[in-house]
């Protein structure tokens, strides 16, 4: 199988949905591995390292998604990436098709086979894939609401500190 790595251009987005290693044992296992050039430098990969792990980079999201029989991602395709889906392509990313009607409808409309993160499910109907990504998010809004709760608590002390009695 060909597996393609295209860089993510969603905003903040740094993660890599295929790491060196991972590179490595796809090819050992007989797969190519196309990598888009700069796709793991936010996880602190360098094009280098997938190359010495036998990838092979690619200058172009467009190349990739052309050359690749499964495309792997972190983050569902943007609408710049629709045009570069196409029939029996597979798609393995989190996709979150409820949220986004534009994205449901170009990936119908491409034919691709499309395999949702959030929707592998074990046997013990357990989510492999989301639960991590739950507990993230989970600990984060905690910290989060702590940062906007001292802010507003801050705001608030200096608007009646600052206002006339």
């Amino acid at each position: 199988m060909i597996v393609g790595v295209p860089k993510e251009i969603k905003a903040d987005e740094n993660r890599v949905a295929l790491v060196p290693v991972g590179a490595e044992q796809l090819v050992a296992a007989g797969h190519q591995v196309f990598v888009e050039t700069g796709a793991g430098t936010g996880s602190g990969f360098t094009d280098a390292d997938y190359a010495e792990a036998g990838a092979q980079i690619l200058s172009t999201p467009a190349e990739v998604f052309a050359k690749a029989d499964m495309i792997l991602k972190v983050k569902e395709p943007l609408a710049s990436e629709y045009p570069l889906l196409r029939e029996n392509q597979i798609v393995f990313t989190y996709f979150h098709f409820a949220a986004n009607e534009p994205l449901t409808k170009a990936v119908l409309a491409s034919r691709c086979v499309a395999i949702a993160y959030e929707t592998v499910e074990l046997p013990n109907h357990e989510l492999p894939l989301l639960t991590p990504m739950s507990e993230v998010a989970g600990r984060m809004a905690i910290q989060q609401g702590a940062s906007i709760s001292s802010r507003s608590s801050a705001a608030a002390a200096y608007c009646w500190a600052a206002c006339p009695a």
